[in-house]
């Protein structure tokens, strides 16, 4: 009787670690977020379920056009694409992103760029017109979706403070046919 108690004890303590480490590990290191909506089209699908690293931007910073999760101030979280970093100038003419005057390539955008027939994908805009800053403040981020059409991003939402950001979103575990590491 004894032995079957001490079996059950052990038991216990290890139910009880792992449950213990499962969500330490969820609540500071990686945590599960699901695509809501089509803002970042073609890149991520409605309804993809991702990982987000939680701890990258704890222990390294935001790089341009990596895919974050921040809570939005609407109560939810967002998931965007980096597009400016602190002390950036941000400029869009004739669908090319400029950056500090230089041009940049995206080439998550190219297939989209070619479905569209009616314009731009991206309407031309300068940080200051929208936002009334030449340039990305310090300890903030400039987001937007990679469907710019029908994305509610920095153009509407204004500046991402960093201490909003959840973390990096990096690949897709669900549905098992989308799974990859997206870029």
């Amino acid at each position: 009787m004894e032995q079957k108690k001490s079996e059950l004890r052990e038991w216990m303590k290890a139910i009880v670690v792992a449950v213990l480490l499962a969500g330490g590990i969820r609540y500071f290191i990686f945590a599960p977020i699901i695509v809501d909506g089509q803002s970042m089209m073609p890149t991520l699908h409605d309804h993809d379920r991702m990982i987000v690293n939680k701890l990258s931007y704890k222990i390294g910073t935001p790089h341009r056009f990596d895919i974050i999760v921040f809570h939005a101030e609407e109560g939810k979280d967002y998931i965007k694409r980096v597009i400016g970093l602190p002390g950036d100038h941000i400029e869009y003419k004739n669908d090319t992103l400029y950056i500090n005057g230089k041009p940049y390539e995206e080439p998550y955008l190219e297939e989209y760029k070619k479905q569209v027939v009616d314009g731009p994908l991206t309407e031309p805009f300068t940080l200051e017109e929208i936002t009334g800053r030449k340039t990305v403040p310090e300890g903030y981020l400039f987001v937007m979706g990679d469907n710019r059409r029908f994305s509610k991003d920095s153009r509407h939402i204004g500046f991402i403070p960093m201490d909003k950001v959840v973390g990096k979103a990096s690949i897709i575990y669900w549905p098992l046919s989308d799974a990859r590491i997206v870029k």
